[in-house]
């Protein structure tokens, strides 16, 4: 699949067009969520002592923000959606970047670790390399990133209104390993349940030093 700069602008617009739409309906849906084991996971493995400087990278409406600032982080946030990003700014009180994921402008070496829970698989294939290339910038050297995203067998397209791109695990390892990060671990979510069940790849990875 080759997407042309106007097919990429297209599937940017009508995703985050979903976003805004559905906003308080998403922020009613998702706030009672349990990601404490993925933030578990991006925390556990930061090498320099806390506070950290952390980017929340998808932010949506905030609650993951207030999760690190609880916590006693510096977390700064970054969402596409501007419905979102209003909300997550009224939520956390953390400054929260409005950007595309396909426009990123980050700045190098700022962040301690990336949280990208649910997110990157709305980045299409062609553009993942460049996309993750971004956050290794993003990071301090041996800084970490988390990810997490819907498994699947390399499926690409519409899903209604949005779009997304649905790795397994090889392709995955390979992506973010070429990206320049170095593997920590990866699990699948819901922990307890069959593996048919569980929908969710999550992985942690590290900047290397040098």
């Amino acid at each position: 699949m080759s997407l042309t700069p106007e097919d990429l602008h297209r599937i940017a617009e009508r995703t985050l067009a979903h976003y805004d739409r559905s906003a308080q309906a998403f922020w009613e849906g998702t706030r009672e969520h349990d990601v404490s084991q993925n933030i578990a996971a991006l925390l556990d493995n930061i090498r320099v002592p806390p506070p950290f400087d952390l980017l929340d990278l998808g932010c949506g409406p905030g609650r993951d923000l207030r999760t690190f600032t609880a916590l006693g982080h510096r977390a700064t946030g970054l969402e596409g959606s501007p419905q979102l990003a209003a909300m997550a700014r009224t939520n956390s009180g953390c400054e929260v970047l409005e950007q595309s994921f396909l426009e990123l402008d980050l700045p190098s070496g700022r962040f301690d670790g990336v949280f990208a829970n649910a997110v990157l698989f709305h980045v299409p294939g062609q553009e993942l390399p460049r996309v993750l290339r971004e956050l290794h910038m993003s990071l301090k050297p041996a800084g970490v990133l988390f990810s997490s995203n819907p498994r699947g067998t390399g499926q690409e397209g519409w899903n209604g209104e949005r779009y997304g791109a649905f790795h397994d695990w090889p392709s995955w390892q390979d992506h973010v390993g070429a990206a320049g990060f170095v593997e920590l671990a990866h699990f699948y979510r819901p922990t307890n349940a069959p593996f048919e069940q569980q929908n969710w790849l999550a992985s942690v990875w590290r900047k290397p030093i040098g």
